[in-house]
């Protein structure tokens, strides 16, 4: 029999609520044309895949990941002390977004150099040419546990984190997603100050011309670095509102 535990409850859903909250939040801003990165007729014109679809397409997702991770946290060590000091925290904070950061990278970056895995798994995910914060989980099931579910237990397996603070570091992680896939520049937007693999970064990306760049989208952009599929960019203030994104090396 299997005993799903409090905790086991919170760090598998408290994620997917963070999700939808944040896709709502950034909905309602992306009314406001002067942080839009796309005018709102390209969505139309430019997606492949409807809004109906999209929405279908994350609750099987986040299905299949609230399944994993009832699976891996009923396997796991759930006694993980919940004293620890600050400074130990702070250490699995920054272990996890490593280990995280890494994986995702690598497999991100795999399923665009490996043409079967692209055509199979990733496009589904490209469909999205104009990105928007709900579809930010809009995947094929097998991507979505390869990159995010594999990357999101190695993180927490590795660095020593309870499920306490496995609750938070997977609710920033979904709102980092969220941000990422928003298709908006908010100036006074923390994750837009602090990060520089932000939405602006990842939007390069899912151009057509950029996407064999900026795979980094978690918390760093040194592996793009290192591998050279790093793209810079530069925003321009559009004549009729929003910005717009110039790929290329900036002045």
């Amino acid at each position: 029999m299997v005993l799903i535990t409090r905790e086991d409850a919170l760090v598998t859903f408290v994620p997917i609520v963070v999700y939808w909250v944040a896709s709502g939040i950034y909905t309602i801003l992306s009314s406001v044309e002067k942080y839009r990165l796309h005018p709102r007729e390209e969505e139309n014109s430019k997606n492949l895949v409807s809004r109906g679809q999209v929405i279908r397409g994350v609750i099987l997702q986040q299905a299949v990941q609230a399944t994993a991770s009832l699976i891996l946290f009923d396997t796991s060590d759930a006694e993980k002390s919940a004293n620890q000091s600050y400074i130990t925290v702070a250490r699995q904070f920054f272990v996890a977004m490593v280990v995280f950061d890494t994986w995702q990278f690598l497999m991100h970056r795999l399923m665009h150099q490996n043409k079967f895995l692209y055509r199979t798994l990733h496009a589904r995910h490209h469909l999205l040419v104009v990105p928007y914060a709900y579809g930010a989980q809009f995947n094929h099931p097998l991507d979505g546990l390869i990159i995010e579910s594999m990357s999101a237990g190695l993180a927490y397996a590795i660095s020593g984190m309870s499920q306490r603070a496995a609750i938070v570091f997977y609710s920033l992680s979904v709102l980092k997603a969220v941000d990422d896939h928003c298709g908006l520049y908010i100036p006074w937007n923390p994750i837009h100050i602090i990060f520089r693999n932000n939405a602006a970064y990842h939007d390069v990306h899912h151009q057509l011309a950029g996407a064999k760049y900026n795979h980094a989208q978690s918390f760093f952009v040194i592996w793009d670095q290192i591998f050279g599929t790093y793209m810079p960019y530069r925003l321009e203030k559009r004549a009729d509102g929003g910005y717009g994104i110039v790929m290329g090396k900036q002045d």
